[in-house]
C-alpha cells in the first residue's frame, strides 16, 4: 500500500517571521486522519526569516531530529548545548524527561530552511541527551545514507527507537531501490524536487505513508532530495 500525501494536503502555520508545512497534527493545525504514521510523530518544513526564530520552550519524551536544506539554524538548551546547524547536519535533542531549547536563524538577513521531525521513544523518562553529525554531500549523492539509527551504525546519530532516517541527492534519472523488511513500514518525503516512487509521481513537498511493500523504486524526474523513514 503506498499512500500519498500531497503536499497542498498538509496544513500551514504562517506569521510575520514563520511560513511552516505540517504533514501531520501539530499546534494549531489539526487532522484526525494525519495523526503520525508508526512511531513518526511530526514533519514540520519551516522557513524562518534572518532574525527569526523559536524562544525558548520545553519539550518531553520525543526524539527531535533537525535537518537544515539551506541556510543555518542557531541552537542553545537547557543542557548546555549551542551549535549552528547547517545543510548536511543531522542534530538529534533528545528530550526526554525534560529540556528546554531555542532555535534562530543564524544569519540576520538570509532565511533558513529545514525539517523538523519528531519520533516517539521506545522508553520515556529517559535523561535528555544532544548529538549532531555532518554528512558530506558527496556521502549523499546518488544514494540513500543512513544519517539516524537506533545504534548509529555507519556513523549516524542514534535516536532512542527502532526507527532509521536516510537523505538521498539525485540528479534527474539516477533511480535507486531500497529494500524494505517484512513487518516494517517506511514513509518518504520528498524535499526537493520531484521523482517516480513506486510508479507514482512526487513532487516538493509530497509524502507517501508505505505499507507492505517489498521495495521502494525512486527515479528522479529532477534533481531532488529525498528523506525516507524506515519504521516499525
Amino acid at each position: 500500500m503506498f499512500t500519498v500525501r500531497k503536499s497542498s494536503q498538509r496544513g500551514r502555520t504562517k506569521i510575520d517571521w514563520l511560513d511552516s508545512r505540517h504533514t501531520f497534527s501539530f499546534g494549531d493545525y489539526y487532522d484526525p486522519a494525519a495523526m503520525g504514521f508508526s512511531v513518526l510523530r511530526v514533519i514540520n518544513e519551516d522557513r524562518v526569516v534572518g532574525g527569526g526564530g523559536f524562544p525558548a520552550h520545553g519539550h518531553r519524551d520525543m526524539e527531535i531530529v533537525t535537518w537544515v536544506l539551506e541556510g543555518a539554524l542557531e541552537h542553545r538548551d537547557s543542557i548546555g548545548n549551542g551549535s549552528v546547524i547547517r545543510p548536511g547536519d543531522a542534530q538529534r535533542m533528545s528530550a526526554g524527561r525534560g529540556i528546554r531549547h531555542s532555535e534562530f536563524n543564524a544569519s540576520p538577513d538570509e532565511p533558513v530552511h529545514f525539517l523538523q521531525v519528531w519520533l516517539m521513544p521506545a522508553k520515556t523518562g529517559i535523561d535528555p541527551g544532544y548529538e549532531q553529525r555532518n554528512f558530506p554531500e558527496n556521502t549523499r549523492r546518488g544514494q540513500l545514507r543512513m544519517v539516524a539509527s537506533p545504534d548509529g551504525a555507519d556513523g549516524s546519530i542514534a535516536i532512542h527507537q527502532d526507527s532509521r532516517m536516510y537523505d538521498g541527492l539525485f540528479a534527474a534519472g539516477e533511480r535507486v531501490t531500497h529494500k524494505i523488511p517484512a513487518g516494517r513500514r517506511a514513509y518518504l518525503h520528498i524535499a526537493r524536487g520531484s521523482v517516480q516512487a513506486n510508479g507514482i509521481a512526487m513532487s516538493e513537498g509530497d509524502g507517501a505513508a508505505i505499507e507492505a511493500e517489498p521495495a521502494l523504486e525512486l527515479t528522479a524526474q529532477s534533481d531532488s532530495e529525498v528523506i525516507l523513514f524506515d519504521l516499525p
